[in-house]
């Protein structure tokens, strides 16, 4: 049990049935009547942020998420399959878990399954991969010196803005939280 009074953030806890991440907090004494604490808080399951106020005195329940280093094996129509590289024991998700968590990730990768008590709500996929571009237009000579950028599609069937002087055939780094142009490799 956590009281509101020992709040901080990124700590999760459990509000009305639904597992709940503090993004911001503030301890607010105004000069007249009780102190309270001011939040944010962004619902794990479907990333709904809510703000709301508690009296430090309150309590709740704090909920353990477990994050797990699985290897993504490939997908079977909406399914896709996980494997545990301990264990050897897999998991298969659907389409709605995964959401587009996976358009930068290539097949025998590493990902970390986020689950609450056994229910897996999310997928994180590495910060960073490399991935081989298959079509983008070709760049011209001396085309580099207004910065622009072209559509490219990489392996995986995502499509990333990289700069001019990218061909078709490159191997590229990309940020998988902003779906960025990083570096050639």
């Amino acid at each position: 049990m956590i009281t509101a009074g020992d709040f901080r953030n990124g700590v999760t806890i459990e509000i009305d049935d639904k597992v709940c991440q503090i993004i911001e907090f503030q301890h607010v004494k105004p000069g007249k009547g009780a102190a309270f604490v001011r939040t944010k808080l962004k619902d794990i399951k479907n990333g709904g942020v809510v703000e709301r106020s508690f009296r430090p005195t309150e309590k709740f329940p704090t909920a353990h998420i477990d994050r797990k280093d699985m290897q993504y094996l490939y997908n079977d129509g909406d399914l896709y399959y996980f494997m545990d590289v301990e264990t050897y024991d897999q998991i298969s998700l659907n389409e709605e878990e995964i959401g587009d968590s996976l358009k930068f990730v290539k097949e025998n990768e590493m990902c970390k399954i986020c689950s609450h008590k056994g229910n897996v709500f999310a997928v994180e996929p590495p910060l960073f991969v490399e991935l081989e571009i298959t079509d983008t237009e070709p760049g011209f000579k001396g085309d580099t010196a207004t910065g622009a950028n072209k559509p490219a599609t990489v392996e995986t069937g995502a499509t990333v803005n990289v700069p001019l002087f990218v061909n078709q055939g490159d191997v590229i780094k990309i940020d998988t939280r902003t779906g960025e142009y990083l570096s050639r490799v």
